[in-house]
């Protein structure tokens, strides 16, 4: 049964959700065309990142479908100005003319918009929307790829399916997951060499500063590695990973004491899992899985599920406790934990 999406989206339960889109009969449209259409919805997902209140987390994009783990920052878009809500609007939908040509955000075409107090309500409420990023994600590759091909017709299918993240733990498992995609579908052999992955923009940002050797602090416990891993990600399009607002930044990160590059461990940890069924547990690895209160065999079984089953299932979580803080927010006796994965 359908559920409605105000209810599977709801800020006061989590800020964070997993959104996962599909070409329609699962066809390989991503893959295909003369142009570079994950490209596109790469460059897209970082144009969206800039105008919408919602950062980027995470995404994989796939022959066949797309992964996109995003946050709602309502507190921005609260503090937005009406003009700076109508100049944002402006860029994603600008004034046309006649024949349909985009023209420039004029500033008589701001004030105009700025007379009707009710449209920017309306507009603000609409940058803050995981449904509108979406939509403003998808919709305009659509239209390309019909003008392109000279067809018509739906080229994602009708409805993205978004899973409520309740707690760190199932936000790192998830992040991990998308940007091991690629490597469980044996396109890449690493998570680095993965294209159209978040992890490979958070390594080529890295490599591109000369900092790549930062990164090896991470092996020497999460004080070394943040240290080390401080003013990284600050000119990332994409969320950072470690939330260092109480250390030396203003941006909202993921986790707070966790650095890029405990995180990049992790993610070769598992993706070595994936390939071959075989890793090594570390010292560095046990120290994380530690202050994550789990273990490495919980963390398997978690991936494991998360890779091999169908998302069945609208929230997920690493404990029960926020599983039952959530059925409670909904007022309902329980919620169905994403594919069944293990809670200790």
């Amino acid at each position: 049964m359908t559920i409605a999406r105000s209810i599977l989206i709801d800020p006061t339960i989590t800020r964070w959700y997993h959104c996962v889109s599909r070409c329609v009969r699962r066809a390989f449209l991503l893959g295909e065309g003369l142009d570079d259409r994950k490209k596109w919805v790469e460059n897209r997902l970082e144009q969206l990142a800039e105008i919408f209140a919602i950062a980027v987390g995470g995404f994989s994009i796939m022959d066949n479908h797309l992964h996109v783990l995003v946050r709602l920052d309502q507190d921005i878009a609260k503090n937005w100005s009406d003009e700076e809500v109508v100049r944002r609007w402006g860029r994603l939908y600008p004034p046309r003319d006649k024949s349909g040509e985009a023209l420039p955000v004029a500033e008589a075409w701001v004030q105009w918009r700025l007379e009707d107090a009710q449209w920017v309500t309306t507009i603000r409420g609409r940058l803050q929307s995981i449904s509108w990023f979406m939509k403003c994600l998808k919709e305009p590759l659509s239209r390309l790829v019909n003008r392109q091909e000279k067809v018509r017709g739906a080229f994602f299918e009708g409805r993205f399916k978004s899973v409520a993240i309740l707690d760190d733990g199932a936000l790192l498992a998830v992040g991990a997951y998308i940007d091991l995609n690629p490597v469980a579908a044996g396109i890449a052999e690493a998570p680095e060499t993965s294209k159209y992955t978040s992890i490979r923009q958070r390594v080529e940002h890295v490599e591109a500063q000369g900092q790549t050797a930062q990164l090896e602090a991470a092996g020497h416990g999460s004080a070394a590695g943040s240290q080390a891993d401080a003013g990284l990600e600050d000119s990332l399009w994409l969320c950072p990973i470690e939330d260092r607002r109480r250390l030396d930044s203003s941006r909202e990160g993921m986790l707070e004491g966790f650095s890029l590059g405990s995180y990049l461990l992790l993610v070769d940890y598992t993706g070595r899992l994936f390939r071959t069924g075989k890793a090594t547990i570390s010292a560095e690895l046990a120290g994380i899985f530690d202050r994550l209160g789990s273990s490495a065999e919980s963390w398997r079984a978690r991936l494991e599920k998360l890779r091999t089953r169908r998302l069945f299932g609208r929230f997920f979580a690493a404990s029960r406790e926020k599983l039952r803080e959530a059925a409670a927010r909904l007022n309902a006796r329980r919620v169905v934990n994403l594919a069944g994965c293990p809670v200790p």
